[in-house]
């Protein structure tokens, strides 16, 4: 029982850390000023590869340069993650025009500095396919279900010898203690 014990012991630790290092990677990084955004397209390729996760700080607009990466919203709600290649001021009014990594032509839009979200300045691969995952429905779901099963299987051994009598099997020390007792009563 001691050895399954420290078995699942291991297995919830190792489990725990993960949850714990993709919720810092999903949500802690808001402590610091971060948004984490999934990358659903390959238009960024082969920088930013689908399923990554970007991290990206807000910035004021007159710090975009030429060739930085920003997120931003389109029209409909869409957050588009592209590439500056063309910075222009015109009467005092600033807007970019973006272009995908893996594009061939510049993106039609003229975005302006309210509809930018930051730019990037960080990536993790696939973490993103994760995110957007338990992010929706079934997968909130199961990811909740783990999290009980999780708890569940890191209580169940203290659990069970706690339900299970003491008619269990005695270890070794104390059965050597039973016997030096018996040998000293003699």
């Amino acid at each position: 029982m001691q050895k399954a014990k420290k078995i699942i012991n291991v297995i919830v630790t190792v489990f725990v850390c993960l949850i714990v290092l993709l919720a810092v990677l999903l949500v802690g990084v808001r402590v610091v000023g971060l948004s984490p955004y999934t990358v659903l397209s390959g238009s960024m390729e082969p920088n930013y590869h689908v399923g990554s996760i970007v991290y990206v700080k807000e910035v004021n607009a007159k710090d975009i340069l030429v060739d930085d990466v920003i997120t931003y919203v389109i029209e409909g709600g869409t957050i588009v993650t592209h590439r500056v290649v063309e910075k222009v001021v015109e009467d005092n009014i600033i807007y970019f025009r973006t272009k995908g990594d893996a594009n061939n032509t510049k993106d039609e839009a003229k975005i302006y500095p309210d509809n930018i979200l930051g730019k990037v300045v960080g990536t993790v691969p696939l973490i993103g396919y994760v995110a957007f995952f338990i992010q929706n429905p079934p997968g909130s779901i199961i990811a909740i279900a783990f999290c009980i099963c999780l708890i569940i299987v890191a209580f169940l051994p203290d659990l069970l010898d706690k339900l299970i009598p003491d008619g269990k099997a005695k270890d070794e020390n104390e059965l050597k203690k039973d016997k030096i007792d018996s040998d000293s009563a003699n």
